[in-house]
């Protein structure tokens, strides 16, 4: 805290010329104050990556964008791009962000994405650095003094963190979808770790078995859930970006992530023989997707699209894709859309899953 104490002397002093003299040549009052405020936001957020780190947690410094804060060592290798999950993603540096550091640019569309997941030993591969040792988390904060927060990576010892985000944005009940699908497959979320976010969503952090990846996903388990696993990273608390700070939930920070439930975690990762499964007992009857036309019929004004989509993705991931068609349809129309617009929408899902 010294380093803030500094800054702030810094800026309530006279400048070179005394003040007799008027001030100095130094930057205005305000740039010299807004400087001290990055520096004081940096040093919380590196204060929070180390307190998480000392919990097992593998982290990374992000910009107030939730990107990673360091660019790729690859940004100006004319043959390589940044696109994979989990990898730093090019981006403009927000205002608070030191121009020096250089702008950012978005991977050309052409070019293939960078085979070097961190081994060039370099900074800058996203959620492939992410380590718990304070040492390097200091040598990574050093090299982002522009970070406002962290990432904690998903998928890691000791706890193998698994991530569900309930998103707020998309008009879509996040909570109750989450409800209803405990309700059906009979799991509960146990006392965990929970984090707020600034749209008012909120992360809830479960711990996964060793032997079991946990991919990935936006939407697929239901409209407004998205799952951080395995090469993603979860934002976290005392973070401060663009729109405000998450936070944890009161009485939630001391837990440890507790152990994901098996019904639930069986939902995370599908099984890949299900959809060998249907083709190999002849073709599915209507009654299979009853409860994904429900879910349709369930949808409210601002949901129906959201739903009718990730209703028509499960049944084309599931083999349900052509019998169900009609219904889903049939359902879509029935709460409010038209008959274009839900068949543009199931064509989505077709295409999305290879079914086109």
């Amino acid at each position: 805290m010294a380093s803030i104490d500094r800054h702030a002397a810094d800026r309530d002093s006279p400048g070179p010329g005394g003040p007799d003299h008027g001030p100095g040549p130094g930057p205005a009052p305000r740039s010299r104050a807004r400087h001290a405020a990055d520096r004081h936001t940096a040093t919380l957020a590196l204060a929070h990556a180390l307190s998480a780190a000392e919990r097992g947690l593998a982290v990374i410094p992000l910009s107030r964008t939730k990107l990673p804060a360091l660019r790729s060592p690859h940004h100006d290798e004319p043959r390589h791009g940044e696109a994979r999950h989990g990898e730093a993603r090019h981006f403009t540096p927000s205002p608070s962000e030191p121009r020096h550091s250089a702008p950012r640019a978005e991977a050309l569309p052409h070019q293939p994405a960078a085979p070097c997941r961190g081994e060039c030993g370099r900074l800058g591969h996203g959620v492939y650095d992410a380590s718990s040792d304070p040492l390097r988390i200091r040598q990574m904060f050093a090299a982002a003094p522009w970070a406002s927060g962290y990432g904690i990576a998903c998928g890691l010892p000791p706890y193998h963190l698994i991530g569900i985000d309930l998103d707020t944005k998309s008009g879509a009940d996040a909570p109750a979808a989450l409800r209803e699908l405990a309700l059906r497959h009979l799991f509960t979320i146990p006392d965990t770790v929970v984090v707020t976010t600034p749209s008012g969503g909120r992360h809830i952090w479960l711990s996964g078995p060793p032997d079991t990846v946990v991919p990935n996903s936006a939407g697929r388990l239901a409209p407004g859930i998205d799952i951080r696993g395995a090469g993603g990273y979860l934002v976290g608390p005392g973070s401060r970006t663009e729109h405000g700070v998450y936070s944890t939930v009161p009485g939630t920070a001391h837990l440890p992530p507790a152990a994901c439930p098996t019904a639930l975690l069986r939902l995370l990762v599908p099984p890949r023989r299900h959809r060998a499964q249907h083709r190999a007992d002849g073709p599915p009857s209507p009654q299979q997707g009853h409860g994904l036309v429900q879910f349709v019929l369930a949808a409210h004004e601002g949901q129906r699209n959201t739903r009718l989509f990730w209703a028509a993705c499960r049944a084309y991931e599931n083999g349900l894709g052509d019998t169900l068609k009609g219904p889903l349809t049939d359902a879509a129309v029935r709460v409010g859309l038209t008959l274009r617009e839900a068949r543009s929408t199931i064509a989505s899902a077709a295409r999305l899953t290879g079914h086109a």
